[in-house]
């Protein structure tokens, strides 16, 4: 089973290399541009914590319970890649890895952005808390799953603002039609 979950977090850590390479955005193209160290900032908390939560894993018992567990936590991991992944296409050419606008970039309000303003990051949390839950470690899913939303949190609140500045009241007025991240939560 901890084969699988490495395996498993393998091939998100590959996908968002690609994305890495193959989406940031580009000096000609960019209207406005600010990170503020947000990207750095989620993979150093993504490292981290999935390094400790699997050190906190618990891959000694393999009860019946422990695999149903594993396999909950795997479904959810593919729901968040196939979110992620959605919303990633629906945004097409203004989707890039740093926070940016490029000169042809649009709000985007349909599809999945309909549900949330942020699917990717919501597609990013389940993805990690569903690593988190296959560890069968409740200590697991506190240390990947907290750190992991805080720290999404940090980089909506910086997007949000160049959002903001950019759309203005459009960007406002959608602020309130959807929630940020969790469907009609939050």
């Amino acid at each position: 089973m901890w084969i699988l979950i490495i395996c498993l977090a393998y091939l998100f850590g590959l996908s968002e290399m690609i994305l890495m390479f193959t989406k940031r955005s580009k000096k000609k193209t960019v209207k406005r541009k600010k990170d503020s160290g947000s990207l750095l900032t989620l993979y150093i908390v993504f490292t981290i914590s999935m390094t400790v939560g699997f050190f906190l894993a618990n891959f000694r018992t393999l009860s019946s319970l422990n695999y149903v567990i594993a396999s909950l936590g795997f479904l959810l991991y593919f729901l968040g890649l196939i979110i992620r992944w959605t919303s990633i296409i629906q945004l097409k050419k203004a989707f890039t890895v740093d926070v940016a606008i490029n000169q042809e970039h649009e709000l985007k309000i349909d599809g999945l952005f309909k549900i949330v303003r942020h699917p990717s990051y919501l597609g990013l949390f389940i993805i990690f808390s569903g690593l988190a839950v296959s560890m069968n470690s409740l200590l697991s899913i506190l240390v990947i799953s907290l750190p992991v939303f805080l720290v999404i949190l940090f980089r909506i609140y910086v997007e949000e603002a160049v959002l903001l500045d950019e759309f203005g009241t459009k960007y406002e007025e959608y602020c309130k039609a959807t929630k940020k991240i969790i469907p009609f939560i939050y």
